[in-house]
């Protein structure tokens, strides 16, 4: 039976899905395959490399760094998250992504991005590093408006939670019978229509697939929800969210709120861990 760990997105929410990670890989928790939506596919692919407390490492260390995240880099590169510093720069020189651990990581690893054209939902899987992960995870993580699209082969490729925020039933597809899922909202949330859309329209008007998927969105993702309160209820899946609204936004240059989120994450994962071991026992 193979198992699987499934983590949403969220921007530096994603802080709290690092914390988790960094726990499980302590107690050499090992899963067959990992899918990994925005920064749950950037952050994720530590968990394959088995870089414990990369993830915290270098978003405090680059937390006021223009060239990581700020309005000069939106302007200057078209990217809030500075797409050549975030996503080659820093896992290729400052802060190296072990790519030979990655390599020799049995664990298959999917990440989910979005057709900018069609709206939707585009599936990666890496096995070994290729030179084109970099470009994918930086698709599956560029938010629409404050990011540009991303080109891979004849696609236009942007933020993978726009299609497909907790591709759960993705994972099931792919064999994947128990699954681990960690999510960066509280367990009672529930996503709200778009309330901006004309900003959205006319911003995106040259994608109209795009555009009509981001409106559909609150409605996937509150199906989504329900799915998985229903795999968990059916004892096949297993959810991992925090108790309230997480302290860090989806964008921060807080170190403070950065390590509080962080630090939930671990807490979190300390407190289910023998349920969690009980649960991939079985």
């Amino acid at each position: 039976m193979k198992t699987g760990l499934v983590l949403e997105g969220g921007a530096m929410r994603g802080l709290f899905t690092a914390g988790v990670m960094d726990v499980l890989m302590e107690h050499h928790i090992t899963f067959d395959g990992l899918v990994g939506v925005s920064a749950g596919a950037c952050f994720g692919c530590n968990y394959k490399s088995g870089q414990v407390g990369r993830v915290l490492r270098y978003n405090l260390r680059y937390a006021h760094d223009p060239r990581y995240c700020s309005l000069w880099s939106l302007f200057t590169t078209g990217g809030i998250f500075g797409p050549r510093f975030a996503y080659y720069t820093l896992p290729l020189q400052l802060d190296p992504f072990d790519i030979e651990a990655f390599d020799r990581n049995p664990m298959e690893f999917h990440l989910v991005t979005t057709d900018a054209c069609t709206g939707e939902a585009v599936y990666q899987r890496f096995d070994r590093y290729r030179e084109d992960l970099l470009d994918w995870i930086l698709a599956s993580s560029s938010m629409p408006v404050v990011s540009k699209v991303v080109p891979i082969g004849d696609r236009l490729l942007i933020d993978g939670g726009i299609a497909d925020s907790i591709p759960l039933q993705y994972f099931q597809q792919q064999g994947f019978e128990r699954n681990v899922v960690v999510l960066t909202q509280p367990a009672d949330y529930q996503k709200k229509p778009l309330s901006y859309r004309w900003f959205i329209r006319r911003n995106l008007r040259r994608y109209p697939g795009l555009i009509a998927a981001w409106e559909r969105r609150h409605e996937m993702y509150n199906a989504e929800l329900r799915y998985i309160a229903q795999q968990q209820e059916a004892g096949n899946t297993f959810v991992l969210c925090p108790d309230r609204v997480l302290p860090v936004g989806r964008i921060s240059h807080n170190r403070r709120l950065m390590r509080e989120t962080y630090d939930l994450g671990r807490s979190l994962a300390e407190a289910q861990l023998p349920r969690l071991l009980q649960f991939l026992s079985h």
